[in-house]
């Protein structure tokens, strides 16, 4: 047993780890993944215990994704450094309030802004292959701090596709192409999961035993995945990236039906 839990249990999510950290490198959206094997493994935790947990092993398969990204790809450094310090406050208020805040409020608009945005990538195979800066001055700037805030507060509050929407953004609203986009993603999404291991960790809401097993096979996973995007570039990303937009979509609205049944 590790933190109470079976050890047949513990590998099952070592194992759910290592495919989320796969697909969290190279286009987020692992949590679609990992945060559901908890829920599930771990069915009497409260949510806020099983969330803390999932970013412990999140938190280290995005610094290794990172790690690997920054090593190989030039990113605008100014426009990460813009979004991170709102992607921190937007999360740290999000695992505050995970306690608190009903997930029907806000999943309906969600989705519909995945669907709008998988369909617009999907029609347009150019977009997110070249770096073509959408906006300048004050105005790209207002949009990435925007866009750390709402995604920090996503992270903190849900988490499963922080990562894809950080991606969305940095590609549709301000014109990166994917492998750069998703480089910076990772950056901030490590950002993001600070802030709320922080919060939860200090409110005892970590199960520290069981995500440091699932935090190796995460590293293991974003290892691998972080070099295939690398290696095989943006054509790969967007392809990935859009089956995850998918599995987030039909993640999101199973959530909203099962609430009313």
């Amino acid at each position: 047993m590790i933190d109470n839990v079976p050890l047949l249990t513990v590998a099952l999510l070592c194992l759910a780890a290592g495919v989320s950290g796969w697909i969290d490198s190279v286009a987020g959206g692992g949590g679609v993944i990992q945060l559901p094997a908890l829920l599930i493994g771990l069915p009497t935790l409260p949510v806020a215990t099983v969330s803390g947990t999932s970013k412990l092993a999140g938190f280290v398969a995005t610094v290794t994704a990172s790690a690997t990204y920054l090593s190989r790809v030039r990113i605008s450094w100014r426009t990460v450094l813009a979004v991170a310090p709102t992607a921190y406050i937007g999360a740290s208020i999000g695992a505050t309030l995970i306690r608190y805040v009903p997930r029907a409020a806000y999943t309906p608009v969600i989705i519909v802004v995945v669907a709008v945005v998988g369909f617009y990538t999907w029609r347009r195979p150019q977009l997110g292959q070249a770096t073509s800066l959408l906006h300048r001055g004050a105005a790209h700037w207002v949009i990435a701090i925007s866009i750390g805030l709402v995604c920090g507060l996503w992270d903190g509050l849900v988490g499963p596709g922080t990562g894809t929407f950080l991606t969305i953004s940095f590609v549709a609203l301000l014109g990166y192409e994917f492998l750069q986009a998703t480089a910076m993603a990772k950056v901030v999404n490590m950002v993001t999961n600070i802030a709320a291991l922080v919060v939860l960790g200090t409110a005892g809401h970590v199960l520290w035993g069981v995500g440091g097993c699932m935090a190796v096979c995460s590293i293991t996973g974003a290892a691998f995945g972080s070099r295939m995007a690398v290696n095989r570039g943006n054509h790969f990303i967007r392809v990935v990236f859009l089956v995850v937009v998918a599995l987030v979509e039909v993640k999101l609205i199973f959530d909203m039906v099962t609430q009313y049944l």
